[in-house]
C-alpha cells in the first residue's frame, strides 16, 4: 500500500496569522497520526513563514511513524536536519522566496554536489529523497547519486488531469518505472488531490509514498481532518 505522509504546513500558517499557539501543531501532528495519517512532512523555509525551525525539533519528539522534513539544503538547513535525524529528508532546490516548490532538480548539472549531500545526510541514518520532474535522464542522474527515492513533482499530472488523465501520467509513469528499474524508490507530490490521487496510485507501479498538504487541509475545512485523511487514504488502496 502506498503511504500518505499529511503535509502540516497549512497549519503552522494558520497558528502564525495570530502569533500564539492555535491550532496546537504538535496536537494537530498527532492527530493525524491518530486519524490514519503514515507520516508527517514539513517544508520549513529561511523566512519561517509556516513551519519554523524550532517545529521540526518539536516534532520530532511527538510523529510516531515517520518525518519527513523537505527543504533546499542550505547550511542552515542541513545544520537542522543533522541535529532532528528525521526518517526522511526530502532535498527541494525552491528558492527563498518561493511560494512554494515550483520545479525539481536539474541532477546532470548538481550530480556532485547532490552526492555529497545524499552522503552527508545517509551517514547520519536519514533516508533521502530528490525533488525531480519525470524525464529520464533526470532519473538516471539522479541514481548516480546515491539517494535512496525521488519525488516525482506532479503539478504538471494535476494541471492536465482533467483534459485526459493517461497522456497526464505517462510521463510520471514512465519516469516511475525507470526509477525502479534504477533501484530507486518512489515518491510523489504537489496538487494532489481526492480527483487525481486514486488514478496515479492504480496506474504508477511501486508508487512507495505520497505527501499531501494545501488540498488535504482545504477539504478538511468543510469535511473535518479525520474524515479526510480516512478519504485520501481510501484513495491509495
Amino acid at each position: 500500500m502506498t503511504k500518505l505522509s499529511v503535509n502540516i504546513n497549512k497549519i503552522a500558517t494558520l497558528r502564525n496569522a495570530r502569533g500564539h499557539n492555535r491550532p496546537d501543531l504538535l496536537q494537530a501532528a498527532r492527530d493525524c497520526e491518530r486519524f490514519g495519517a503514515q507520516g508527517i512532512t514539513v517544508h520549513p523555509r529561511p523566512d519561517e513563514r509556516h513551519i519554523r525551525y524550532q517545529d521540526v525539533r518539536d516534532l520530532k519528539a511527538v510523529v510516531t511513524t515517520e518525518l519527513n522534513v523537505e527543504g533546499n539544503p542550505t547550511p542552515d538547513f542541513l545544520d537542522l536536519v543533522r541535529e532532528v535525524r528525521p526518517e526522511q529528508v526530502t532535498l527541494v532546490p525552491d528558492a527563498p522566496d518561493a511560494i512554494t516548490s515550483n520545479a525539481g532538480w536539474d541532477t546532470i548539472r548538481h550530480q556532485d554536489y547532490l552526492r555529497d549531500i545524499v552522503a552527508d545526510l545517509k551517514s547520519i541514518g536519514c533516508r533521502v529523497s530528490i525533488f525531480l520532474d519525470p524525464v529520464a535522464e533526470l532519473v538516471r542522474a539522479a541514481a548516480t547519486t546515491g539517494t535512496d527515492r525521488i519525488e516525482l513533482y506532479t503539478e504538471e499530472y494535476a494541471r492536465q488531469y482533467h483534459a485526459g488523465a493517461e497522456a497526464a501520467l505517462r510521463p510520471y509513469r514512465e519516469a516511475g518505472l525507470l526509477a525502479q528499474e534504477l533501484g530507486l524508490g518512489l515518491n510523489a507530490g504537489h496538487d494532489l488531490d481526492l480527483d487525481n490521487l486514486a488514478y496515479m496510485h492504480q496506474h504508477l507501479p511501486g508508487l512507495v509514498e505520497v505527501s499531501i498538504g494545501h488540498a488535504l487541509i482545504c477539504d478538511a475545512l468543510y469535511l473535518g481532518l479525520e474524515n479526510t485523511i480516512q478519504l485520501y487514504r481510501r484513495q491509495l488502496k
